[in-house]
């Protein structure tokens, strides 16, 4: 089976779209959605909608920082994105708050574990940054392969039965075996606001039945995804970082 990991989409209509496409057109047989379907972009309204049906057509999602942060007032986010967010919990309607507000944390999926943050404190929104803080994700879980997003950089981690960690930034397009005898922990890149020094929509596709993960980029138009970000009032620097990936 080929699955697609899209996370951090950030209600960006055209990167999403533009990911969903390019996955779709290499044969994504299932899609796996990481999270934060909102915050910082113009879109949150067609984008809960988009979620709302792929899950509706069998897709699994699970609760990011920023959704969680629609219903509870209390989620620490910065300024910009606080700004972002109270707008956008003006832009969804009573079921689409409540979609986001029903999300499970983590979900488990044969040997494969998602999560939006780290797997040992998902609900605490730690961030995997480095191999300390993936040691900890593996201690917490027993699963083969771990996957989330939350840092908008992508990144593979792997662990021997020893104890022994290793990490590297893969190649775009390249794919990567996922070697028995060793567990694994994918960060994702964000699809929706890139922050590793490339502009392009960020997913990732896992070939089951090869056992290798491929990450991959889908360039889009991110003149009117910022232009719309303007268009909304947000504030300025939501739309310039698109072209920067920063």
């Amino acid at each position: 089976m080929l699955i697609a990991f899209f996370a951090d989409i950030h209600a960006n209509r055209q990167a999403f779209e533009a990911c969903l496409a390019a996955a779709r057109a290499r044969g994504a047989e299932r899609l796996v959605l990481l999270g934060d379907y909102v915050g910082y972009g113009a879109d949150p309204d067609w984008t809960v909608t988009t979620v709302m049906d792929l899950v509706e057509r069998g897709a699994l999602a699970i609760l990011g920082n920023h959704d969680n942060a629609v219903s509870n007032h209390s989620e620490q986010l910065n300024v910009e994105a606080q700004i972002a967010m109270e707008w956008t919990r003006c832009q969804l309607d009573v079921s689409q708050r409540r979609f986001l507000a029903d999300l499970p944390l983590t979900a488990n999926d044969d040997e494969r574990l998602y999560v939006h943050a780290s797997a040992a404190r998902p609900q605490r929104w730690a961030y995997i940054t480095d191999a300390a803080d993936a040691a900890e994700s593996f201690a917490a879980s027993s699963a083969r392969l771990i996957c989330c997003g939350h840092i908008h950089r992508p990144a593979l981690y792997s662990i021997s039965s020893t104890a022994k960690l290793s990490s590297f930034v893969p190649t775009p397009g390249v794919a990567v075996p996922l070697l028995p005898g060793r567990r694994w922990l994918a960060v994702l890149g964000s699809v929706g606001q890139p922050r590793d020094g490339n502009p392009a929509a960020a997913y990732a596709l896992l070939d089951t039945a090869k056992s290798e993960i491929t990450y991959c980029r889908a360039p889009y138009d991110i003149e009117t995804a910022a232009n719309q970000i303007r268009k909304a009032g947000l504030p300025p620097r939501l739309a310039e970082r698109l072209n920067q990936g920063r």
